[in-house]
């Protein structure tokens, strides 16, 4: 199966996000990709939170995700929002990821479980959990042949949360990311690998890329990696952009049965914690 992987450097409002994301959705489906997955913050992204918190809304409000619907609609396609910033019923903010069928519907959405709270040697500083309430459950969901396991960016540092996915039937993980600089040189593409090798499950991570207007810089470099941890398609730069990559989804298993890690793992007493 052919998948689109949309790299994106998302403006700090709606509107604007929108007219940056359709064109790229578009030509990926023009290339042939019958499943396209965005970035995470493909609706908006504003790292200041009392200007970002008046502007969200709800997930079936957002400009962003309509327009996005209504493109899957036009185009016949599977969309995945890899996140858009929302507002929960309650009033919270959640960053939450979205899958759109061929008609438009939202079938599958996951809330990202882990926080990226962390001060950086650079200088730069993250709080996400002054922001935006963890989400409390993994989730796969099918896109057509596609079995997915759906999480975002930080969690991909939790390779539990990919077992247990990889274990409910998901052999293709979605990990759209909005990835610092810093970390991004140093672990992006080498923990994209892992989770693959660990799961026998193909990687999609489509990423922000570039300087953006709140003044963040994102790493970019959007890739997608097959089971035995081949990367199969990569950007290598930051800059907006289509990702196309063939997916041989009878891969998976056959990874899974060369290194049966998934069947083969035992329960154990956890260690004594050391003084």
């Amino acid at each position: 199966m052919k998948v689109g992987l949309i790299q994106t450097r998302t403006p700090a409002t709606q509107a604007a996000a929108l007219a940056h994301v359709l064109p790229l959705v578009r030509e990926a489906a023009a290339q042939g990709a019958g499943f396209i997955a965005t970035p995470e913050g493909t609706n908006i992204l504003q790292k200041d939170r009392e200007a970002l918190l008046p502007l969200l809304v709800g997930l079936e409000d957002d400009v962003v995700v309509a327009g996005l619907r209504a493109a899957a609609r036009d185009l016949g396609v599977w969309i995945l929002v890899g996140s858009a910033l929302v507002r929960r019923q309650d009033g919270k903010a959640a960053n939450r990821s979205a899958l759109i069928a061929p008609d438009g519907a939202i079938t599958a959405t996951y809330d990202k479980l882990h926080m990226f709270d962390v001060d950086l040697p650079t200088g730069e500083t993250a709080r996400e959990s002054a922001t935006y309430e963890p989400g409390a459950a993994a989730v796969t969901a099918r896109a057509g042949d596609l079995k997915l396991g759906m999480s975002v960016c930080y969690d991909l540092r939790f390779p539990a949360l990919y077992r247990a996915l990889a274990l409910a039937g998901a052999e293709v993980m979605t990990i759209p990311a909005a990835f610092t600089r810093p970390t991004g040189a140093a672990h992006w593409e080498v923990l994209m690998r892992a989770r693959a090798i660990e799961t026998g499950a193909f990687v999609l991570a489509p990423a922000q890329g570039g300087k953006h207007e709140d003044g963040r810089g994102t790493w970019g470099h959007s890739l997608a990696v097959a089971p035995w941890g081949e990367v199969i398609a990569h950007l290598d730069h930051d800059e907006p952009g289509v990702l196309i990559a063939d997916l041989d989804l009878a891969a998976a298993a056959k990874a899974r049965a060369a290194i049966p890690n998934l069947v083969n793992a035992r329960s154990f007493t956890a260690p004594a914690a050391l003084a």
